[in-house]
């Protein structure tokens, strides 16, 4: 039975399937460009449907067992979001088949859907062979993972009446017969004596779903590049756009994306155009020389996000995994100024909410999509110690290397991005990081709610605390006062910079408090330089870092 949590038990399979089977496929790729990237970008996709399946819809308090259909729009809805090439947006659109057949079989049932069967199965199949070729602008390219799919849910529809395993089983057998034509089928397959990526990728998807619902994965042979094939005669290969282009586009109607893709057909090939299951998003992917005027023509279509340019040379070249980089720097920060500072040093941020914690599947679904094969993790204090286990411990078991970094505030995280290096080995970077981490004293200044007795004496609402290692140390009348207690101790064994952080509850006198701080420690600390940032964060008003 393939009900919500097997679904997403699929899904996990996938990736981790994907990942086994990554170089196998990139050696593959031949057509429609020869850039060794399908495995990646198909996995890159994956990972993305999976991630929003996780914190999305499909993973309710009751982990999303009772409803199959709210897992695959939540699988769909990543995977468009996050398609990467041109098969990753025909895998979104495979997935979006199964939110689609499944979200109606739901609304027949009343709302709810417990499992696919293997007649919703067929039907989803035979939706995504309709989706994928109108995402390509309706033409099918015989040879392709398209035919693959035609091949599968044909099977699937024939073995209907005789369960799911063997429907499943039968799609996996007819997908095999169909990847080994493509050869036959495509001029340019036979001329590199390879069968065609995308099916191959594909053929990885069913043999997880015949995995998740027998309990049994079959063996298959690892497909390579004949050496004995037909080489291209000098001269006689066709130049290959410069570029890939990928957007998401918003606020756009059918016209409007009918139009653009006309316009992206003058500029170029491997045109694909896929639209959300709600209407009005769609995954925009092009080949062309002239990425700027791909760009420009999606801006006239509507609004732009997630836009990604490669150069499609440079694909072989891409980490392992299907990351468009090799390593990033994530930080947890609260504040816009906070995010626009972390920014600016080069990190990418998560932000945690007003109402919730920083969860595993959030913190999971952003170190995905920083786009790296190694990533840095700055907690800064906003992550529990649990969620933090898990999220890193959920990417590094997707092939991501994860460094998480000891950061207890937002001071710490700015002396350990001070000294990070791209170039460096992994283990020397976060060692180097934590290290500056861990030389920054810190502290914070809070604003008493209550009257309360602390180490420093007693305290009433309004004064300002002094706060370092967990414990009040200073009690002042006012905010400033607290600071400047603060800061003489952290000072006491010196120190050349100091970094203030000012919260959101003192943004109206957040000059003033700068100054006075300023001022003090240009008379009392000769040589230290002072340094402020109005970061807008919650809770304490203060951060105070000491390096």
């Amino acid at each position: 039975m393939l009900d919500a949590v097997a679904l997403r038990n699929w899904a996990h399979t996938c990736v981790s399937d994907l990942i086994t089977h990554i170089d196998e496929i990139n050696r593959l790729n031949v057509f429609p460009v020869a850039d060794s990237d399908t495995g990646a970008n198909m996995l890159f996709t994956m990972r993305s449907a999976l991630a929003e399946a996780n914190v999305g819809a499909g993973a309710g308090a009751d982990g999303g067992a009772g409803c199959v259909a709210r897992v695959a729009a939540a699988l769909s809805a990543g995977a468009l979001n996050g398609a990467r090439g041109n098969s990753g947006v025909i895998l979104s659109q495979i997935l979006r088949g199964v939110a689609d057949v499944t979200a109606a079989a739901a609304a027949d049932a009343g709302g709810e859907l417990a499992h696919l069967d293997a007649a919703l199965l067929g039907a989803a199949l035979r939706r995504a062979v309709e989706l994928a070729i109108a995402s390509m602008g309706g033409d099918e390219v015989p040879g392709t993972i398209v035919s693959v799919l035609r091949a599968a849910a044909g099977a699937v529809e024939e073995c209907a009446g005789e369960g799911l395993a063997a429907a499943v089983t039968a799609a996996g057998d007819a997908a095999v017969v169909a990847l080994e034509k493509t050869p036959e089928q495509l001029d340019v397959l036979a001329d590199a004596g390879a069968v065609d990526a995308g099916g191959r990728g594909l053929l990885v998807l069913l043999d997880a779903l015949r995995h998740t619902v027998t309990g049994q994965a079959p063996p298959r042979p690892v497909y390579e590049l004949s050496p004995r094939a037909a080489q291209p005669e000098a001269g006689a290969a066709q130049p290959a756009p410069q570029f890939e282009v990928m957007y998401r586009l918003d606020g756009c109607d059918a016209p409007a994306a009918g139009a653009l893709r006309d316009r992206l057909r003058e500029l170029g090939d491997s045109v694909g155009i896929a639209p959300s299951t709600a209407g009005g998003t769609y995954s925009v992917h092009v080949h062309t020389d002239d990425a700027g005027a791909a760009v420009e023509a999606g801006l006239a279509a509507g609004r732009l996000s997630r836009i990604v340019i490669s150069a499609l040379s440079a694909g072989a070249g891409l980490p392992a995994g299907g990351w468009t980089r090799e390593r990033a720097v994530l930080a947890v920060v609260d504040g816009d100024g906070a995010a626009e500072l972390f920014a600016a040093e080069g990190a990418c941020v998560l932000r945690p909410d007003a109402e919730a914690d920083i969860t595993a599947h959030r913190l999971m679904r952003a170190v995905v999509d920083t786009g790296a094969a190694q990533v840095m993790l700055l907690p800064n204090g906003y992550v529990a110690a649990e969620e933090l286990v898990a999220g890193c411990t959920a990417a590094i078991g997707w092939g991501i290397d994860v460094v998480p970094i000891p950061t207890g505030s937002m001071v710490q995280g700015l002396a350990a991005l001070a000294v990070h290096e791209n170039d460096r080995q992994a283990v020397d970077d976060g060692y180097t990081m934590a290290r500056a981490a861990g030389a920054a004293r810190h502290g914070s200044v809070r604003i008493a709610t209550q009257s309360a007795l602390t180490w420093a004496g007693h305290c009433g609402p309004g004064d300002g605390l002094g706060i370092a290692g967990d414990e009040v140390l200073i009690v002042a009348p006012d905010a400033a006062g607290a600071a400047i207690g603060l800061l003489d101790l952290l000072l006491a064994s010196g120190g050349d910079l100091v970094t203030v952080l000012i919260g959101a509850g003192i943004d109206d006198g957040a000059t003033a408090v700068g100054d006075l701080l300023q001022n003090h420690v240009h008379d009392h600390h000769p040589g230290t330089e002072l340094m402020t940032y109005r970061t807008g964060h919650r809770g304490d008003v203060l951060l105070i870092g000491v390096e």
